[in-house]
């Protein structure tokens, strides 16, 4: 009886999968453009700045409705899809086929059935013609998103270096990782459930699949034989990497001085370091973290403005106010408004102290251990 069971719900999650696929092999408009003669990908879906066709950025807010912080949408087949950039953590979750990458320029790599590839925003991608049956499926994923999910892994671990340089906007060790996760069915049971409440427009499922994304890293963190990933320069990247952890522990009020002091290394070297690679001086790359963390806590918790002001470091009003509206083309109170997630954070980040240990909590075993490698 036990058996039947068991074999009862593996049917129904062979007919939900088998569901899911259908319903993303239909096909799109933008196919059958292609399809009927279109010789390109209709630039205009993905980006206002498209002034050279073999580099360009896909913009986020194409893709995303204001406030959303994920979205899930099939990748165009049929046409070379040419080389790009990201302003946003992309995931590619491979449901079927194949599919041919060429990843910064000069990484060939062919993701098979079950693969999963992470792009930061510094990697440049472009991808062959796929066929009708290469469905894979893309997850545009703000940094802000990986909040809760980071706070979920605790091994220390590529991974995790991985999406901690992408919270914070910044070049990392890895522009992108891939895994086979074919044999590894929770990921794969998770990855589906997201992209079904996604898909279907399921209303009040941020906190869930923030959750659920959380789980999806901790179980790819448990097979690290699974990962494929990229030799990084040592030293520089070392650096680099130590002052982005120094960012994330010390936002609210990190100095050049202070890191610089940290890694032995004068103040104008950092500078430069720093313009070399993520073409972003210090005092950028910590505010872009600041107010990175003030969208957080706006969406995710109950704390005043003022408050969260206070937490991430802020003084000055006005200048707090200007800042987040150039980088989120809305007031503070606005965004709050837009995102509608009244929901209160555990109380271990509740109050400007626990923010402050439990952002400490989070790095400081891992820029010890990194340090000792």
């Amino acid at each position: 009886m036990q058996t039947q069971f068991r074999l009862t719900q593996i049917e129904k999650g062979k007919d939900m999968q088998e569901e899911l696929l259908n319903k993303l092999r239909q096909v799109t408009e933008e196919e059958r453009l292609i399809l009927q003669g279109a010789s390109q990908i209709q630039s205009n879906l993905y980006t206002t700045q498209f002034a050279k066709p073999s580099d360009f950025t896909i913009d986020s807010k194409k893709l995303l409705e204001k406030g959303c912080l994920i979205e899930v949408r099939p990748h165009t087949r049929f046409v070379h899809f040419p080389r790009h950039r990201h302003n946003y953590v992309e995931l590619i979750y491979m449901c079927s086929g194949t599919t041919t990458h060429i990843l910064n320029g000069t990484d060939k790599l062919v993701l098979q059935e079950g693969d999963l590839l992470f792009l930061n925003q510094n990697a440049s991608h472009e991808i062959l013609p796929a066929g009708e049956n290469d469905i894979a499926v893309n997850f545009i994923i703000l940094p802000e998103f990986f909040d809760r999910s980071v706070s979920m892994i605790e091994q220390e671990n590529i991974l995790r270096d991985f999406l901690l340089s992408a919270l914070s906007g910044s070049t990392s060790l890895y522009s992108y990782l891939h895994f086979s996760a074919k044999d590894i069915p929770p990921v794969l049971n998770l990855l589906e459930n997201m992209i079904w409440t996604i898909f279907w427009n399921k209303q009040n499922t941020n906190t869930i699949n923030q959750t659920t994304m959380g789980l999806v890293l901790m179980n790819l963190s448990v097979f690290a034989e699974k990962l494929n990933c990229p030799v990084p320069e040592q030293y520089e990247q070392t650096q680099i990497f130590t002052i982005l952890q120094y960012i994330e522990t010390h936002y609210k009020s990190g100095t050049l001085a202070e890191i610089s002091a940290q890694i032995r290394q004068p103040t104008y070297y950092v500078s430069r370091l720093l313009k070399k690679h993520l073409q972003k001086n210090f005092k950028q790359l910590l505010q872009e973290r600041k107010l990175q963390q003030a969208a957080y806590l706006l969406s995710q918790s109950s704390l005043s403005v003022e408050q969260i002001m206070e937490a991430i470091g802020y003084s000055n009003s006005s200048y707090f106010y200007n800042s987040f509206k150039v980088k989120y083309n809305d007031t503070p109170r606005d965004y709050r408004k837009k995102c509608g997630l009244k929901k209160r954070l555990s109380p271990i980040i509740t109050t400007k102290l626990s923010l402050l240990l439990f952002t400490q909590y989070l790095f400081s075993s891992f820029i010890i251990w990194y340090h000792y490698i």
